[in-house]
């Protein structure tokens, strides 16, 4: 091995895209077994760094060495030849196939005889060592998109990289299982791996990170210092040049009449197991209720249900007093309800169309934008631009690839979709998961703009600051069945906890049950 101290170390990298230069003269060290958190904006150019280390990019000029040694990436194929395994922020998995044939893709063995139980029996011993629980036989498509992040994991340490690059790794995970990661990458570098740690969730960075680097608009403004004694707003300011507002602003304002009403909603999951048992809840104009859970239990089938992208089994959905109940997309959509879906990129947009296009999806048929058979370019394109401007879209143009954009963008022309669609019910999904602090700042005081102009609004997050910060009122939600209801001036982390393991409120609250 060579006597370097750095696994990794890049120098003066340049990336450019046709109208964006998104690395400028970067530079960038991994110490073996450190973690380097690489913090910056949305757009600031760490994914498409992170794709150089991993092969997926050539660099239009500067160099790169691991291990001292200087190298040349081709391919993905090269990388992993040299120990490198990227857990990508977007999942890069086959959603016909087995966790375990996803696993095995591209791997020299098997080559003729896949015996799937061997290859299953050393997954799960896999999964045992790094607390990584997912049912190897179980299809990617049936899976929910915690599982499949787990199983992006699964893939890298399957190949026994020794530098592991983690994009928004905790950006699906529960509370707990972010705790149980956090626990596994400190134990793979306490064996002398190294992790690049891509993350917005500053609290975790402080929690795990040896150094940080910042970057800005393609450039560094802090390279590889120490994490010690660095302060939360600090790196925010790093990451966005300006200061960043962490407490939320929510006036008290009355809530107006029911809205959104779901009565006795039964659903199943892809799997074809009870997802919803029976759940019931209203939620009132100019009202935020947050729906908090572990990932895996009801909330998305009950998004879907709403929405009309899932068939109930049995219930009701209405929309002031309009029946939605398996009902198309398109009734829920004329009845006022917007979606911010939990998968922005294979449900939220269409990847290969345009931001405009994306942008009036659910406007073409109205003027001035179209009647329906035909649409007027010109006032589309003006339309776009102007809500490329409000809500700060980073992008070169309106007739920019949805794809090419980064998550937050995305996730800006996603919600400047819904938002414009004057909605009486939104329902919004991990709606800052993966974003960084300023996107989370200004999709949080959105939401909260909406709820002044009284829309109901459905929030369903992993995230229980957010809930809280957000929230009037919080349903906690375990195996499809609501486990109680508490009011903003009630939350106490404790009860909510233990109601997302099962455990009701009206038990927690008796006389004789459990004390809090």
């Amino acid at each position: 091995m060579s006597d370097s101290p750095y696994a990794v170390e890049m120098h003066d990298i340049v990336i450019k895209f046709p109208g964006v230069l998104a690395n400028d003269r970067v530079d960038f060290t991994l110490k073996r077994g450190e973690i380097h958190a690489l913090l910056g904006e949305n757009g600031a150019g760490k994914s498409t760094l992170m794709n150089v280390l991993a092969g997926l990019y050539k660099p239009n000029s500067g160099t790169l060495r691991v291990n001292g040694k200087v190298v040349s990436f081709n391919s993905p194929r090269d990388a992993i030849a040299q120990g490198i395994g990227m857990v990508h922020q977007h999942f890069m998995l086959v959603p016909t196939q087995t966790v375990t044939e996803n696993i095995l893709l591209g791997l020299p063995e098997p080559r003729f005889f896949l015996n799937l139980p061997r290859f299953e029996r050393k997954i799960q011993e896999l999964q045992s060592q790094f607390g990584l629980t997912v049912d190897p036989k179980a299809k990617i498509w049936q899976i929910s998109v915690g599982e499949q992040q787990r199983v992006e994991i699964l893939k890298t340490l399957y190949r026994g990289a020794n530098v592991l690059i983690f994009d928004e790794p905790t950006a699906v995970l529960a509370p707990q299982e972010i705790h149980d990661l956090i626990a596994t990458m400190r134990a793979l570098v306490a064996q002398g791996k190294s992790i690049v740690f891509i993350s917005h969730k500053l609290h975790e960075v402080e929690a795990v990170a040896d150094r940080i680097t910042v970057l800005r608009k393609g450039r560094v403004t802090a390279g590889g210092l120490p994490m010690a004694g660095r302060t939360r707003r600090e790196l925010a300011q790093l990451m966005v040049g300006r200061d960043v507002v962490f407490e939320v602003a929510k006036e008290a304002t009355p809530p107006g009449e029911a809205v959104l009403k779901l009565q006795q909603l039964k659903a199943t999951s892809n799997k074809g197991t009870p997802a919803l048992r029976g759940l019931s809840l209203e939620i009132c104009a100019g009202e935020i209720v947050g729906i908090a859970g572990v990932a895996g239990n009801g909330q998305s089938e009950l998004a879907e249900c709403i929405t009309g992208l899932r068939p109930c089994d049995s219930g009701e959905v209405t929309v002031a007093g309009t029946q939605l109940t398996n009902q198309p997309p398109l009734t829920a959509i004329l009845a006022g309800v917007s979606h911010i879906p939990e998968d922005r990129t294979r449900v939220g947009s269409a990847p290969n169309l345009t931001i405009t296009d994306n942008i009036i999806m659910k406007c073409y048929r109205q003027d001035p934008i179209g009647n329906g058979i035909t649409i007027d370019e010109p006032s589309a394109t003006k339309f776009a631009n102007e809500l490329k401007e409000r809500y700060d879209i980073l992008a070169p143009g309106v007739q920019t690839l949805a794809r090419k954009l980064s998550g937050g963008n995305l996730q800006k022309v996603i919600l400047a979709r819904e938002i414009t669609a004057n909605p009486r019910v939104i329902v919004a999904v991990q709606p800052t998961r993966g974003l960084d602090v300023g996107a989370v700042e200004a999709i949080q005081q959105h939401l909260l703009q909406q709820r002044k102009a009284g829309t109901a609004i459905l929030l369903i997050s992993e995230e229980l600051e957010e809930l809280i910060a957000l929230s009037d009122r919080i349903a906690v939600i375990f195996d499809g069945q609501v486990m109680g209801v508490v009011g903003a001036h009630e939350f106490n982390l404790h009860e909510i906890g233990l109601m997302m393991t099962g455990t009701r409120l009206e038990a927690l609250r008796s006389p004789h049950g459990r004390k809090v």
